[in-house]
């Protein structure tokens, strides 16, 4: 390779970090219009510490969990030390072809905050902002980076017979963000209100169109997201992935919107968003392997999947405010079973690699979520009190509002 070509396929991969890093202000934004006025400053806050959080705890610990390098990896688990440290003269192409250590590390932690992140949405409104810390730390610097390794670092889901397969990361980044979420709402409880006398009471958000804003800003990201894990800048796959990425987040609007207006009889705008997403998020696994056609395919049945999460969480009385666990779960395992349904490697025993990679990981995920979330729930506890609740998170945790010249009606 040559100097200059590295030099370009670098340089991709971190104008993609940016892009990656921008999707931090899509999701604040996102969860921030999709809940109450009272909770703002809440959720903002946890939308800025949770990149901090992610970017600390993967430089100290979650990226040598993920990649620990041959000497000191196993099936299940490896490590390569604390810290960012590598031989002298490695940040080049010694390291890799296409890019350099630094590069690698700065690309890879942009996705780790990305799985509390998504629990943040799912378990707004009513949790404790302290244990919710406590528990991204740990999440993010130690579950997360091990789900990683067991595909990405060489680990035992890499060395299946037919390896199992996820390109950016449908079950390696928003699955284990959806399992965490789906846990940690279950064990909260719904908010105050939600689902009185057998009914499902809708809590509308207070600002659609930073809702709205938050998607472009995600789908945006997502070009990012995906087209830089391509780890080069090949022009046929780069541009391949692109289109695959924005057929399948427009055919996942077209896909919520049909479900969402059959079933309610309504053109609900967040629906639409969330159907948006549950196309990106469906289409991650396999971005570099689908025709056009198979994306549109693939994004309009996660926008259909995500209208009836949303229905069946409610109904078995699981509150997400904003949708998080049925476009990043349910949307992830499906995008991740799609992997052996379409494109290239569609086979038999591929749908039965990524069932093995979506349960293990699951199962992982589940495991780890609950122990932590049960720990701290009797132990600090994980929800705040009813008159905290009704008056809000941004006064009682923050002292503040975040619109201190309106008034707001609850």
């Amino acid at each position: 390779m040559t100097q200059e070509l590295f030099t370009i396929n670098n340089l991709w991969i971190m104008v993609a970090t940016i892009l990656v890093f921008i999707m931090h202000l899509g999701f604040a934004a996102l969860e921030a219009g999709l809940t109450r006025a009272k909770n703002t400053v809440n959720i903002l806050f946890k939308n800025t510490i949770i990149p901090a959080i992610g970017l600390l705890t993967y430089a100290f610990i979650g990226f040598n969990l993920m990649y620990p390098g041959e000497m000191f990896a196993g099936g299940f688990f490896g490590f390569g030390g604390l810290g960012l440290s590598l031989p002298e003269g490695w940040d080049t192409s010694a390291y890799s072809e296409g890019y350099t250590f630094f590069t690698d590390f700065i690309f890879q932690a942009m996705f780790a905050a990305t799985a509390a992140t998504i629990v943040s949405g799912a378990v707004a409104e009513r949790i404790k902002l302290g244990p919710f810390i406590f528990f991204s730390i740990l999440y993010v610097g130690i579950c997360y980076p091990i789900a990683g390794m067991w595909k990405w670092g060489g680990g035992f889901l890499d060395t299946l017979s037919t390896p199992f397969y996820d390109f950016a990361g449908s079950t390696i980044v928003h699955s284990v963000g959806g399992w965490g979420a789906v846990i940690g709402a279950y064990l909260l409880g719904p908010r105050i209100g939600k689902y009185t006398n057998g009914k499902t009471n809708a809590i509308p958000g207070h600002n659609i169109p930073l809702a709205v804003f938050g998607v472009f800003l995600l789908w945006f990201g997502w070009f990012g997201f995906n087209g830089g894990s391509v780890l080069s800048a090949d022009p046929g796959t780069v541009s391949l992935v692109f289109v695959t990425t924005a057929l399948a987040g427009a055919a996942g609007a077209f896909g919520a919107l049909l479900a969402s207006y059959l079933k309610f009889k309504a053109y609900d705008i967040t629906m639409v968003l969330n159907g948006i997403l549950a196309g990106l998020v469906s289409i991650t696994a396999g971005a570099d392997l689908m025709s056009p056609t198979e994306a549109v395919i693939i994004g309009f049945i996660g926008g259909i999947l995500v209208v009836f999460g949303v229905i069946l969480f409610d109904n078995i009385k699981i509150d997400d405010p904003v949708g998080a666990i049925s476009v990043h779960l349910i949307c992830g395992i499906w995008g991740t079973l799609a992997v052996g349904i379409f494109g290239d490697l569609a086979s038999g025993s591929q749908i039965v690699s990524q069932l093995i990679g979506i349960v293990s990981i699951g199962a992982l995920c589940i495991v780890f979520s609950f122990v932590l979330f049960f720990l701290l729930k009797k132990t600090t506890g994980i929800r705040v009190d009813e008159q905290e609740e009704t008056e809000g998170l941004d006064i009682n945790e923050h002292g503040m509002h975040a619109y201190p010249d309106f008034e707001t009606k609850e």
